[in-house]
């Protein structure tokens, strides 16, 4: 009987290890498994069996205890423990793929509905633009919403629209950052230029004179009904102003009429006065000439040659000019915003000091914009008023409304200024700077690319420039991982003593954070495992000795028997 029980007692231990070296083989074959998880086979004693309970010290009899007498009945596989330590996360370059810098698992949909939990981040999109598993299992997140705001919550496929096209968006708000020189010379004066006298056959002309009536030197009429005037190159600021036509008898008859048209061409704002005390707009004087007075500042200084306006019916230049200079060299600056449509929009600012005092100092800009449907590009007028610091404490005529009729989108364009950004100082180098930092209007666009932040938001890029979030990946997490139940392809299971799936946000309740573009590798150590084989199959031989000598024990005892 004892013989035998040795043969059993050896192959519980060749049992015991060839679960270990099954452990161990299946590790080195998923070396190379993304987010592998390795086990390792933990062994117990099967039972004792007792000769003799032994006894304690009996002081009668003189006598000290003695210990038990047990005889070991072999080992048993007691359990197999996966290890869940991270792998090493290694870069791939594929925006799809995602590891986790923490506990969590990413959370898939098979097509039962069975909710299943994964470290394998390498995600594709298929044909719908899901995200899904290599496996093909659907990807679970928190979805968003048009505006691209996260929906928090139940939980729902993940969906990239790679291609889709997005909707022009108007701008409503136009970030302006910049620096105006506390030291810049006071815009004082606009601009004047002016005709020289012009006449009727009567005498000097006036604003009531039909042009039809005004003659050159030689008494010859410089219009007649139907002429065309051009008005081409003609700087306002140093920047060119649009070619604009007059048409004689169509667009105005007089004189008045011509000058008005200039005036509104020109944007010039004759409601604001310059510093000085001029009255800025198109008259006509005594001796007959076209005035033109610009508002403050050589950014609005007005500047026409006698080329610049042409009969262009007859090829004749009707007008000659003289000019007086600005003061004050201000600064202009152009920025695009975009309609209801996305149409691009352009709007130019220009800006001269008005004042400066103990106080601080105030700035007036002047808006305009040529894709404005009115005759005058002119959009406004508003000022930035600085401390003595250099710090914007007021500012007034920042909302611009551009009117757009007849173009099929909303009307009129409506935006706000924002000129926070701006400071009033002194750097030093003589010059204003001003740009627009950002604005929230856009064209349409359609959906190019995407990236997956540290937080899991999947945001996605239009070729407009503009982003949005598509939605964020969910992790899970659970009170005992070890208890989950391992299943094919990479994934687990809510096992009997894995606690239940509590779903989190990436980096929050231990979750941890999304790394984009890498993988977690398997956490398999090849040294380790080598041990591993190496330790098992020398009990798994020892224990065949084992087996083997109680046989050949055997053997002799019935040769003694025959």
């Amino acid at each position: 009987m004892g013989l035998t029980q040795a043969m059993l007692v050896g192959f519980t231990g060749i049992k015991s290890n060839q679960s270990t070296i099954d452990a161990v083989g299946d590790n080195v074959a998923n070396v190379n498994t993304t987010a592998f998880k390795s086990q390792r086979a933990l062994f117990e004693t099967v039972y004792y069996r007792t000769i003799d309970p032994g006894s304690g010290p009996d002081a009668a009899t003189n006598n000290g205890g003695s210990n038990p007498v047990e005889v070991g009945l072999g080992s048993r596989l007691a359990t197999l423990q996966r290890n869940f330590e991270p792998g090493t996360i290694q870069g791939t370059g594929v925006k799809s793929d995602v590891a986790i810098d923490g506990a969590g698992f990413l959370i898939l949909e098979d097509s039962d509905g069975t909710q299943l939990y994964t470290r394998d981040g390498a995600m594709v999109l298929d044909e719908n633009n899901d995200l899904v598993s290599s496996s093909g299992a659907y990807v679970k997140g928190f979805a968003a919403d048009a505006n691209g705001e996260i929906i928090t919550g139940a939980l729902s496929n993940l969906n990239i629209p790679l291609g889709t096209e997005s909707e022009a968006i108007a701008t409503t708000s136009a970030e302006i950052e910049g620096n105006l020189d506390a030291a810049a010379d006071l815009g004082a004066t606009g601009a004047v230029t002016q005709t020289g006298p012009l006449a009727t056959a009567a005498g000097p002309a006036t604003a009531a004179t039909q042009l039809t009536s005004l003659v050159d030197g030689d008494g010859q009429a410089l219009f007649t009904a139907g002429d065309v005037i051009t008005l081409r190159n003609i700087q306002k600021g140093g920047v060119d102003i649009p070619e604009k036509q007059f048409v004689v008898g169509t667009d105005g008859s007089t004189l008045g009429d011509f000058a008005n048209f200039v005036e509104q061409v020109t944007a010039i704002d004759t409601s604001v006065p310059t510093p000085s005390g001029q009255t800025p707009g198109v008259t006509i004087d005594a001796t007959g000439a076209m005035v033109i007075t610009a508002n403050a500042g050589e950014a609005n200084a007005i500047s026409i040659d006698p080329s610049d306006i042409r009969n262009a019916t007859t090829g004749k230049l009707p007008f000659s000019f003289t000019s007086t200079p600005a003061t004050g060299e201000g600064l202009t600056t152009a920025f695009t915003v975009y309609d209801s449509l996305g149409n691009p929009v352009e709007v130019r600012l220009r800006m001269a000091m008005e004042s400066r005092d103990d106080s601080g100092t105030t700035w007036r800009f002047f808006a305009e914009s040529n894709n404005d449907s009115d005759t005058s590009p002119l959009l406004g007028t508003g000022t930035l008023s600085f401390d003595q610091n250099g710090e914007l404490v007021a500012s007034t005529g920042t909302t611009v409304n551009v009117d757009l009729a007849n173009n099929g989108g909303a009307n009129p364009l409506a935006f706000e200024l924002d000129v926070n950004g701006v400071t009033g100082l002194n750097f030093g180098n003589g010059t204003s700077t001003l740009v627009m930092a950002t604005q929230d209007g856009a064209p349409g666009g359609t959906l190019i690319d995407y990236a997956i932040d540290a937080d899991g938001v999947i945001t996605g890029t239009f070729s407009n420039g503009r982003t949005r979030s598509f939605g964020q990946l969910a992790l899970a997490t659970f009170r005992n991982p070890a208890g989950l139940n391992g299943l094919g392809d990479n994934t687990f299971a809510v096992g009997i003593n894995s606690g239940e799936a509590m779903v989190t946000a990436p980096r929050t309740e231990g979750a941890g954070a999304i790394q984009s573009n890498a993988l977690e590798l398997s956490n398999v150590e090849l040294s380790r495992e080598f041990i591993n084989l190496i330790t098992a199959s020398t009990g798994f031989s020892a224990a065949s000795r084992v087996v083997r000598s109680a046989d050949d024990l055997l053997q002799e005892l019935m040769l003694l028997a025959r």
